[in-house]
């Protein structure tokens, strides 16, 4: 008798890379960016979505034909861009941020890879960006990846204006396994499993947790 197959792998690093090497490579500009982001920024650098995260980001907008694309939390444009590139024709990408610093790192990048007339960046407290956004103009992709404690906020205010079928996607959701550890109990945990809970139970969207990077979830809305 066959021994049973396993329904999850364990992602030893080896494995890791071995996945890495087996997507589709970033292109020199968007390694250039990788580089100038941990050279100008140094530890908050860390903030930069995984390459393979902007990989699948940019497989969903394509698959989606998405052409109205929210993006909460752009840091130093990286995510943004490969969105942007996968656009469908005429399709923009609103990006919400607070930072003037590191945005503008964002926009160069943006003017060099030739995508800037598609994006347009807002910069102020994202809840009064989403907040002032049109219900009757729908969303088809939304990416939330900014302040965790406003996660939720952020959320219903997408979901209210996605439309049938459109994605939401939550960056951090296992927040470094934090999230599992009943003893951790800071602010940004616990509005991280918050979230991840009023997701699960919402019955407006379908959803699912992907172990990716730092684990991204999706939810389509019915």
């Amino acid at each position: 008798m066959l021994a049973p197959v396993p329904k999850y792998t364990p992602v030893t690093e080896p494995l890791h890379d071995y996945m890495l090497a087996h997507r589709t490579p970033d292109d020199a500009l968007l390694d250039e960016l990788r580089a100038e982001t941990r050279r100008v920024v140094g530890e908050r650098s860390v903030m930069q979505i995984a390459a393979e995260e902007g990989t699948f980001l940019g497989l969903l907008v394509g698959a989606l034909g998405a052409k109205r694309v929210v993006e909460v939390g752009t840091f130093t444009g990286y995510s943004a861009l490969c969105m942007a590139r996968a656009l469908a024709p005429g399709g923009k990408l609103l990006c919400c941020d607070v930072s003037e610093e590191y945005t503008a790192i964002a926009r160069r990048y943006w003017q060099k890879a030739g995508v800037a007339d598609r994006i347009e960046l807002r910069l102020g407290p994202a809840l009064d960006t989403l907040r002032a956004l049109p219900r009757n103009e729908p969303i088809d992709f939304a990416f939330i990846d900014a302040d965790k404690e406003s996660y939720k906020a952020y959320y219903e205010e997408l979901v209210a204006r996605l439309r049938p079928g459109g994605l939401i996607a939550i960056d951090n959701v296992l927040w470094s396994g934090q999230v599992i550890r009943d003893d951790d109990r800071s602010e940004n945990t616990v509005a991280i499993r918050a979230v991840n809970d009023h997701v699960a139970a919402d019955r407006r969207v379908q959803s699912v947790m992907l172990g990716l990077s730092d684990g991204l979830t999706l939810a389509r809305k019915l």
